[in-house]
C-alpha cells in the first residue's frame, strides 16, 4: 500500500489522473491525500468532485478555500469573480449530492506525524490546538447554521488570533488561517493580500512555516495553496502546489520513500 499526496487539483481532472497513471495508483490498496482546492480556475470541477468522491475512504480530502467559495455560492453568496469557473457543478443534476459530501471534508486531517491542511498553521497553534479548532469549525459547517456560517465567511478581518475571538469573526480567523494564509508576522498576524514568493514577504512578516518559534514544529505540514511557493520540502514540511493550472505541474509525493512525480501537459488548464 502507498499513501500519495498530491497539491491543487483546481478542476484540472485530466491532469489529475493522467497524474494517478504515474504514480500507478491503485484505489483497491493505495491512498490519497488531497490538500484541498478540488475545484475551480480549471474546466474539469465536475468530474474531478465526482471522482474523488467516488474514491471513498481512498481519498482523504481537506477543505481548501476555492472548495469553500464554492459551498458559499450554494448558500447564496452572490460575489463571483471573471475567473471563477463553478456552474458545471452548481447546475449538475448530483449538485447537492456532491456538495454534501464537499461540505463534511475536514480542515485538517491528523496522522501519525503528518498534518494535512490546505495553507498553513498559524505559529502560536500547536496540533492538538488545530485540530480542536478544525474540529470547532466542522461543528458549524455541517450543523444548523451552516448556511449562515457559509454568508459570513467572505473577509480578511480579524487578521489575527485571540482566544477570547466568539462568534463569526471567530469562525472566520480559524478558517483563514487554514485556508489562506501565507504571510504572518512573527506573533501570527496574517497578510492576506501578498500572494508572492517568500523572498517578496511584506515588511515584517514571513512565509508561516518560516518562523524558528513555531509551535506546530512538532509535526510535518503537507499543504498546498502557494502557487508562487511551488513544490517544496524541508525538514517539517511538504508544499505540494506547483501550480499547474496557472502553466506548472501538477504534483505527488509518496509518503513512504519522499518519490516525487509530476505531470506537465495541458489538458483542463485555464
Amino acid at each position: 500500500m502507498a499513501t500519495y499526496a498530491i497539491g491543487d487539483i483546481q478542476g484540472c481532472y485530466s491532469a489529475f489522473r493522467h497524474l494517478l497513471d504515474l504514480c500507478t495508483f491503485n484505489p483497491t490498496d493505495d491512498r490519497l491525500w488531497l490538500v484541498g482546492d478540488l475545484v475551480n480556475r480549471g474546466t474539469e470541477s465536475l468530474q474531478t468532485l465526482r471522482f474523488v468522491s467516488g474514491l471513498g475512504e481512498a481519498a482523504t480530502v481537506v477543505l481548501g478555500n476555492h472548495d469553500l467559495f464554492l459551498l458559499m455560492l450554494s448558500a447564496g453568496l452572490n460575489s463571483r469573480n471573471a475567473s471563477d469557473n463553478l456552474d458545471d457543478i452548481l447546475n449538475a443534476p448530483d449538485c447537492d449530492e456532491l456538495l454534501h459530501w464537499l461540505i463534511h471534508r475536514p480542515l485538517l486531517h491528523l496522522e501519525g506525524q503528518y498534518v494535512l491542511v490546505h495553507a498553513g498553521l498559524l505559529p502560536q497553534w500547536t496540533v492538538p490546538k488545530a485540530q480542536a479548532l478544525a474540529e470547532e469549525v466542522q461543528t458549524t459547517l455541517t450543523g444548523k447554521d451552516s448556511k449562515k456560517f457559509l454568508l459570513r465567511l467572505m473577509g480578511s478581518r480579524p487578521d489575527y488570533w485571540k482566544n477570547s475571538l466568539r462568534g463569526w469573526d471567530r469562525l472566520r480567523v480559524i478558517v483563514n488561517a487554514f485556508t489562506r494564509l501565507r504571510f504572518c508576522t512573527s506573533n501570527g498576524r496574517m497578510v492576506m493580500r501578498a500572494k508572492g514568493p517568500p523572498d517578496t514577504a511584506p515588511e515584517g512578516t514571513y512565509p508561516w512555516f518560516a518562523l524558528p518559534n513555531r509551535a506546530n514544529r512538532t509535526h510535518t505540514i503537507i499543504c498546498g495553496h502557494w502557487s508562487a511557493l511551488g513544490f517544496y520540502r524541508e525538514e517539517g514540511l511538504i508544499a505540494l502546489d506547483s501550480g499547474y493550472v496557472w502553466g506548472g505541474t501538477l504534483t505527488a509525493l509518496r509518503i513512504e520513500d519522499g518519490e516525487v512525480f509530476d505531470f506537465k501537459g495541458g489538458d483542463g488548464r485555464r
